[in-house]
C-alpha cells in the first residue's frame, strides 16, 4: 500500500500535509509569543510575531492584539488599521467600531470618529456611549448644537451618565447657555463633588455669572483636590485681581508659571516614553473588547 501510495503520489500528499500541519503549528508558536510579548512589555517583537502570523492565516484575535501593542507603542493610525480590517470581517460588531471612534479621538480625526459612531449606531441606536463619542466627535468638528443633542440622548439612554453631563455642561458655558451649564454641573455635585473637573466647570460658571465670592471658593476646591492644576491657579489670580488681592493674585500667577513649565517638561518626557498613549487609552480600549481577550 505504501509502495502504491509512493509510486501515485501519496508522498507529495503527505508531504503537502505534513506542510500544512508545520504552517498550523508555526502560526500557534507566533501567536503564543506575541501575546506572551505583548504582555511583558515587548512591544517590536509582539508586532513581528503577530505580523508573521497573520501572513500565515487571517485572524481577528491575532489583529485584535496586533492593534493594541501598536498603541503600546504610540502608534493609533496603524492600530485604526487594524480595527478597520477586523470591522470589514465582522461589520455587525459594535466594539470593534466603539475602539475605532476612540482611536480616532487620540488622532484628533473626529470625521473618522463620527463615521465610525454612525456605523455604530446601525447597529444598535441605544447605545449611551456610541451617542457620547458621537457628541464629542460633534464637538471635536465645532458643531455644539448636534453635539448637545447627541449628549442629550446619552444622557436619556444613561441618566447616570457623568461624562456626558460634564461636557455637555462644558458645552453650554462656552455658549453661555449658563443656566443649563448650572444645570448640568449641580448634577455633578450631586453624584462626584469631589471631581476636579466638575468643581472647575462651576468655578468658571460663576466667574462668568461675574460671582467672583463664590467662583474664588470653587477655585480653592479645585486647588484642594488637585494642589498642581495650573488652570485653576490662573484663573483663580484672575478673580483675587478683582476682589483687589493683588498680592495673593501675583503668587497664583508665580505657581500657574511654574507649573506650566513643569507640565511642559512632564509633557515631552511623556512623548518619548512608549506607553503613554496606551495608558490614556486603557481602560476604554479594554473595556470595548470586542471578544473578551
Amino acid at each position: 500500500m505504501n509502495f502504491l501510495r509512493a509510486l501515485f503520489g501519496g508522498k507529495t500528499e503527505d508531504s503537502e500535509e505534513e506542510k500544512k500541519h508545520q504552517e498550523e503549528k508555526d502560526f500557534e508558536v507566533l501567536k503564543y509569543d506575541g501575546v506572551r510579548a505583548m504582555k511583558t512589555g515587548n512591544a517590536s517583537y509582539a508586532i513581528r510575531c503577530f505580523e508573521h502570523a497573520l501572513e500565515r492565516q487571517e485572524d481577528l484575535e491575532i489583529r485584535d492584539y496586533l492593534s493594541q501593542t501598536f498603541m503600546m507603542v504610540n502608534e493609533p493610525l496603524q492600530a485604526y488599521e487594524q480595527l478597520q480590517k477586523m470591522a470589514e470581517k465582522a461589520p455587525d460588531n459594535q466594539k470593534i467600531l466603539l475602539r475605532m471612534a476612540n482611536v480616532a479621538y487620540m488622532m484628533d480625526d473626529y470625521q473618522a470618529m463620527g463615521d465610525a459612531c454612525e456605523k455604530a449606531l446601525l447597529i444598535d441606536n441605544d447605545s449611551a456611549e456610541v451617542h457620547y463619542l458621537y457628541g464629542q466627535a460633534c464637538m471635536g468638528q465645532g458643531d455644539s448644537s448636534n453635539a448637545v443633542a447627541m449628549l442629550t440622548k446619552a444622557i436619556g439612554l444613561n441618566d447616570k451618565y457623568g461624562d456626558a453631563y460634564l461636557l455637555r455642561g462644558e458645552i453650554h458655558l462656552k455658549e453661555d447657555a449658563l443656566t443649563e451649564a448650572d444645570e448640568d454641573v449641580q448634577w455633578l455635585l450631586e453624584h462626584v463633588a469631589e471631581n476636579e473637573d466638575v468643581l472647575l466647570l462651576k468655578a468658571r460658571i460663576e466667574a462668568k455669572r461675574e460671582n467672583t465670592e463664590d467662583a474664588i471658593i470653587y477655585y480653592n476646591k479645585v486647588i484642594g483636590v488637585n494642589p498642581f492644576c495650573q488652570a485653576a491657579f490662573q484663573e483663580r489670580a484672575g478673580m483675587l485681581r478683582l476682589v483687589g488681592k493683588i498680592a495673593e493674585a501675583e503668587a497664583d500667577e508665580q505657581q500657574a508659571q511654574e507649573l506650566a513649565v513643569a507640565s511642559g517638561i512632564s509633557q515631552q518626557a511623556d512623548e518619548n516614553e512608549p506607553g503613554t498613549l496606551q495608558q490614556k487609552m486603557e481602560n476604554k480600549y479594554r473595556a470595548n473588547n470586542p471578544y473578551g481577550f
